[in-house]
């Protein structure tokens, strides 16, 4: 498998209540020579993490032991900007596995669909819900349940369903990329080749 299967999720969250976060803020253009997605991790949101002697900010969220978990809670207009796959690499590699938001740019979106972490896009009165919920508790669990395509703030019981595209889904219910997916009906297209006239 390319990554792990994702089901049901059930995680703290870290807010990240800003709108517009670009793709240039999640992974500096100067992190982007590797060519592996390991590593990343180490520097998402580099430059709002760390002031330029490499020390923590300590105002900023990833910075603050209140705040883990595997969800990502941010603002409006997630993700915009350019179409670097390295943003999707870098909250990946950091250990999250949902983004959770009231707005994704298609680009990151679809990145982040083809390496494990799940976009889930919720209405803005739900996201002030979560935001104010889990910044008033750092330990309030949400619940993404990706076959039910439903997320659910656990203490609440409030809860919305997401969209989410039916290939995309499959592939990420069973750990797959795009060539895993291949792989996965390698003897239909064999079947299929033998079977068509040249």
């Amino acid at each position: 498998m390319a990554y792990d299967s994702f089901h049901i999720l059930k995680s703290t969250a870290v807010p990240l209540p800003i709108e517009n976060v670009d793709t240039d803020q999640i992974i500096p253009a100067r992190f982007l020579k590797a060519t592996e997605r390991k590593g990343f991790g180490d520097n998402l949101f580099r430059d709002w993490r760390y002031n330029q002697d490499n020390t923590p900010k300590k105002e900023f969220v990833l910075n603050n032991s209140q705040f883990k978990g595997k969800i990502l809670v941010g603002g409006h207009n997630f993700g915009s900007g350019s179409s670097r796959e390295h943003a999707a690499w870098a909250v990946y590699d950091y250990g999250f596995r949902c983004v959770v938001s009231s707005f994704f740019a298609d680009i990151f979106k679809n990145n982040c669909l083809n390496i494990g972490v799940l976009p889930v896009q919720v209405s803005s009165e739900f996201l002030t819900t979560i935001f104010e919920t889990v910044e008033e508790n750092p330990d309030t669990e949400l619940q993404i349940d990706l076959p039910q395509q439903k997320i659910q703030l656990i203490s609440m019981g409030a809860s919305e369903s997401f969209e989410i595209n039916t290939y995309k889904k499959n592939n990420m219910l069973n750990g797959y990329d795009d060539i895993d997916y291949l792989h996965s009906i390698k003897e239909d297209i064999i079947a299929f080749a033998a079977n068509t006239p040249l």
